[in-house]
């Protein structure tokens, strides 16, 4: 079943999401499709500044994919100084891509 992980990271700077971005991808420059990313099973990725930090939706084709990338993403978010990484987790009723 798909999910959808929910990431309000308070505090995240655009500096920090762009350099967790290339650590993902394991090169410079922006992630640009889910194969940037080090594990399969992304469906897709948006990120957006809020009044207070970053906000990360993704949704991912199952529960263990996602863990597999938290794995990942999370010791990455703590090297950059993100406080707090823990996603909320949901089922994914629909998804729709163009």
């Amino acid at each position: 079943m798909a999910i959808m992980a929910v990431f309000e990271l308070s505090g995240m700077t655009e500096a920090q999401y762009d350099k967790s971005a290339e650590m993902v991808a394991g090169r410079p420059g922006p992630v640009r499709s889910p194969e940037d990313w080090p594990v399969p099973g992304l469906v897709s990725h948006t990120a957006a500044p809020t009044a207070d930090g970053w906000l990360v939706v993704d949704v991912w084709e199952s529960e263990e994919a996602f863990r597999e990338f938290g794995e990942v993403i999370v010791p990455i978010l703590n090297e950059l100084g993100v406080q707090n990484p823990q996603p909320r987790i949901y089922p994914v009723h629909v998804v729709v891509t163009r």
